[in-house]
C-alpha cells in the first residue's frame, strides 16, 4: 500500500486525487494533507481518511480542528506545508497547490527521499534548475501529473532520449480560442472560467485562456525532460484527445490519447511503473469522435505563450519573474481590478523591468518572486 501526502487537497487536482484514493482503499492511504480556508471540507476529508497530519492556512483554524480531532496533528502556514510535504511516513507527495508556494515543500520532500507527483508547475518554472539538481542529488523521481507531461513521459518510456527530435505539447486554446485579440476587450471573469474541455481550478483556467498555462508547461517540459526550447513545440488541438506527442529522429511520432479526465494522469503517477483499472472512467472511442483537428500556434494571438518562451530561453531568474507577474496579474483580473488583456501587459512590463540573475540560488529566486509581485501591485496603483 502506498502512503500519500497531498498538498492542495480541496483544489481540483486534490479532489480528484482523493477520489482515486477513496476508490482504491487497498492500494492507497492518505497520511497527510494541506488545504486552504475551506474548513468544512477539511473536516470531511479528515473524518473520512483519518490522516496523521493536516495543515491549514490560519492558526485559529488549526486550533479549532485540533480540538475536534485530537488524534490528528494540525499545523498551519508555510511551515505546515513543509511538514506535510516531508511527512516521514509518506511514500509519494502529490503537490497540487497553485503557485510558487509549492517550491519550498517540494524541496524538503526531495531532501527526505519522497517521490514527487508534480502537478504544481510553478515550482519548476520558478526554480527548475534548483529542483531538478536536488532531485538528481537525492535520487528522487519527479513524476508528472499534468496531462501533457504525463503523455510525454509515457511516450518516452523505453526510448533513447538522444533520438528525440521534438516534444509537441497540445493545447485546447482555452475559453477564448475562437476570439481574435480585438474581441478579447471586455471579456469577463465568468467567461474566462468557462473552459470548453477540462474541469480545473480558477487560476489554471485563466492561464489556459491566456495560453500562459501552455507557456508554463513548455518551461516545465524543458526541465523534466532536459530538452532545449527549440525542440519543444505547441500545437492547437481543440478536442484535447491527444494529450501530447514525441517526434523521433526517424520521423516516427508517439502520441498518448485519452478522454479529458485528469484522474488518469494522476492515477498513473500514483501507480507508476504499474497501471490499474480506472474507476468510473469513460473509455476513448475514436469512432464516436470521428475527427481530430490541429492548428499551428499563433504567437501573435497568444502573446503570453511567446513571453513564456522568451523567459525560458533567457533562463536564470527571468522565468521566476514572469511567473510571479502572471500570478499577481491573474489575481488582479479575477478581482476585477484589471481587464483580461492587461494580464499580458503586466507580465511583459515586469519582464522588461527585471535584471536577470544567470545562476541564482534559492534566496535569489525567492527575492525575485517577492520583488516582482510588489512591482505588479505597484503598477496597478
Amino acid at each position: 500500500m502506498k502512503k500519500i501526502s497531498l498538498l492542495g487537497a480541496t483544489g481540483s487536482i486534490g479532489t480528484q486525487t482523493l477520489d482515486i484514493i477513496e476508490s482504491n482503499p487497498e492500494k492507497f492511504t492518505l497520511v497527510s494533507f494541506s488545504a486552504g480556508k475551506n474548513i468544512d471540507r477539511v473536516r470531511e476529508i479528515t473524518a473520512t481518511h483519518q490522516p496523521q497530519l493536516v495543515s491549514v492556512i490560519r492558526r485559529e483554524d488549526a486550533q479549532t480542528l485540533q480540538a475536534e480531532f485530537p488524534a490528528v496533528k494540525f499545523v498551519f502556514g508555510e511551515e505546515g506545508l513543509v511538514e506535510v510535504a516531508a511527512h516521514a511516513n509518506a511514500d509519494v507527495l502529490v503537490n497540487s497547490v497553485i503557485g510558487s508556494v509549492g517550491l519550498k515543500p517540494t524541496l524538503e520532500a526531495i531532501r527526505v527521499g519522497i517521490t514527487i507527483a508534480i502537478a504544481n508547475k510553478e515550482t519548476l518554472v520558478a526554480a527548475g534548475d534548483i529542483v531538478m539538481a536536488e532531485a538528481r542529488k537525492y535520487g528522487v523521481p519527479l513524476l508528472p501529473v499534468d496531462s501533457e507531461h504525463s503523455a510525454l513521459f509515457q511516450a518516452l518510456n523505453g526510448e533513447n532520449p538522444k533520438r528525440v527530435s521534438r516534444l509537441i505539447l497540445t493545447a485546447s486554446g482555452g475559453s477564448f480560442r475562437n476570439l481574435s485579440r480585438a474581441e478579447l476587450a471586455g471579456v469577463t471573469v465568468e467567461q474566462a472560467l468557462a473552459h470548453p474541455n477540462w474541469s480545473m481550478g480558477n487560476k489554471l483556467t485563466i492561464d489556459s485562456a491566456t495560453m500562459m498555462n501552455k507557456g508554463l508547461e513548455v518551461i516545465e517540459a524543458h526541465h523534466l525532460f532536459n530538452m532545449p526550447y527549440d525542440q519543444i513545440d505547441c500545437l492547437l488541438h481543440k478536442e484535447s484527445i491527444i494529450h501530447s506527442m514525441v517526434e523521433f529522429q526517424d520521423t516516427s511520432v508517439m502520441a498518448q490519447l485519452g478522454s479529458p479526465d485528469m484522474r488518469v494522469p494522476i492515477q498513473y503517477a500514483l501507480t507508476y511503473p504499474d497501471r490499474m483499472p480506472m474507476q468510473n472512467a469513460k473509455p476513448l472511442r475514436l469512432e464516436d469522435i470521428g475527427k481530430l483537428h490541429f492548428e499551428k500556434m499563433d504567437f501573435d494571438r497568444f502573446k503570453a505563450l511567446a513571453l513564456a518562451y522568451a523567459a525560458g530561453r533567457e533562463g536564470g531568474t527571468m522565468p521566476t519573474a514572469m511567473n510571479a507577474a502572471n500570478e499577481v496579474a491573474v489575481e488582479l483580473f479575477m478581482k476585477g481590478q484589471i481587464p483580461f488583456v492587461q494580464i499580458e501587459e503586466m507580465i511583459e512590463r515586469a519582464m522588461d523591468a527585471h535584471q536577470t540573475i544567470v545562476a541564482p540560488n534559492l534566496e535569489a529566486i525567492l527575492e525575485t518572486d517577492s520583488r516582482t509581485r510588489q512591482l505588479v501591485y505597484d503598477l496597478v496603483k
